[in-house]
């Protein structure tokens, strides 16, 4: 295969380069036509420029070395998956949908993905096999469905229930992440406040007490030495604080760091149901989705697994796979890890019985979004008080320990 760089105009009259690889220079051209352009002008490159570095930055050139470096975010994804699925439902071909899309101007490496899927379909390769090469933005689950729909070739349908599955993922996802927004706030406003108060308030009122020379109760000599170390060693508190928590995130990378961490969220209140609700609609929404679609169960059980963001529910999920006998039934697998809650393999069961095991797990991750909800809930009214009350503790031994030494002063000048 021979590489051509080639001139051209596309349908709106916008001159634009770009290369193809082809046998020849009139199977350059027709890709080129395919694609909706009117070249211009083609020319093959020869192999000391295809060697030869490149003086400046090229997007494309960059994207053939390392494809897997571009990634579109969730949003970007969905948006792609829907108008794709629309102009395909439309009856336009997938090259020419492709080629549609790309013409797109939003300066994201979506643009450049969207190229190279264009350019992948035209040369033959299948939309599936194209998507893999982004691993980073097409996950194995996104994959597999739109291979299972070049198989069934529904296509347009398989895309739309993409859509609706990743947005049901994207609603759980930004349910608990709000749920996390009002905590760290007040804890950022409480900390700057509290740090404010020993750097810049503090050391006034201890020059004050310094020169009258009195002797200061306990508490506050205790929030003094607190306030002298962090102004003079403040910087090295700093430094220390964020080694640890690089050292304790290169700990969580690790396996059982993982292991650790996920083991701890499935056992704190609170945490844990928001966690388990979470992991369990996750996996019903997943496996539901790729069951419909033909998917065989252990290949289903097998992405199900990676869906799952708990290490300790994931890999029960792959106990679970390896259990697995006859290839259908996976509610009795599930049960015996104990992880899976008994409502959730029962209802799975009662599925398998009636042969509708897709119904089944879409009723199941119903259950357990109201639940994600009511924890979510509980979550935030539990956290408010306790919050409130830990910032009262904290500002209350400031305020305390000031007005205990002011009190003492007051005494002795009264005294003498």
């Amino acid at each position: 295969m021979a590489n051509f760089t080639y001139t051209a105009r596309t349908r709106a009259g916008e001159k634009i380069e770009g290369s193809v690889e082809a046998a020849d220079r009139r199977t350059a051209l027709l890709q080129i036509e395919r694609m909706g352009h009117v070249p211009i002008a083609v020319k093959e490159r020869s192999a000391e420029e295809i060697r030869a570095p490149s003086s400046g930055f090229s997007w494309t050139a960059w994207l053939s070395r390392r494809p897997h470096r571009l990634k579109m975010s969730t949003r970007e994804v969905l948006i792609f998956t829907s108008e794709l699925s629309d102009l395909l439902a439309s009856g336009m071909k997938l090259s020419n949908a492709l080629n549609a899309l790309s013409h797109r101007r939003t300066n994201s490496a979506g643009d450049e993905i969207i190229k190279t899927l264009r350019d992948e379909i035209i040369q033959g390769t299948s939309l599936s096999d194209a998507l893999a090469q982004f691993k980073e933005s097409f996950p194995t689950l996104y994959v597999s469905l739109i291979r299972s729909g070049e198989v069934g070739g529904n296509q347009p349908e398989v895309m739309q229930r993409i859509v609706k599955h990743y947005e049901r993922l994207q609603e759980v996802k930004e349910k608990v992440i709000m749920a996390l927004v009002y905590p760290c706030i007040v804890l950022f406003v409480g900390f700057a406040t509290l740090v404010f108060s020993m750097v810049f308030v503090i050391p006034r009122f201890a020059s004050i007490f310094e020169d009258l020379g009195s002797t200061l109760p306990l508490p506050t000599r205790i929030l003094i030495a607190i306030s002298t170390g962090m102004i003079h060693y403040g910087w090295l508190i700093a430094i220390a604080i964020v080694a640890l928590a690089l050292l304790f995130r290169r700990y969580l990378d690790t396996e059982p760091g993982r292991m650790w961490w996920h083991g701890m969220q499935l056992k704190v209140p609170l945490i844990r149901d928001i966690v388990m609700a979470n992991a369990f609609t996750q996996f019903s929404r997943t496996l539901g989705m790729l069951i419909s679609n033909g998917v065989p169960v252990l290949d289903a059980l097998a992405i199900g697994e990676r869906t799952v963001q708990n290490t300790v529910i994931a890999r029960e999920i792959r106990n679970a796979k390896e259990r697995v006998t006859d290839g259908t039934t996976i509610s009795g697998p599930l049960a015996a890890g104990k992880i899976f809650p008994p409502m959730l393999t029962d209802m799975l069961a009662i599925g398998e019985e009636t042969g509708d095991m897709s119904g089944a797990l879409a009723h199941i991750a119903r259950r357990y979004e109201a639940m994600l909800d009511r924890s979510v809930k509980i979550f935030t009214t539990v956290l408010e008080p306790i919050l409130m009350v830990l910032m009262a503790v904290l500002v209350g031994f400031v305020a305390i320990s000031i007005l205990l030494a002011v009190f003492d002063l007051t005494n002795g000048l009264n005294v003498q």
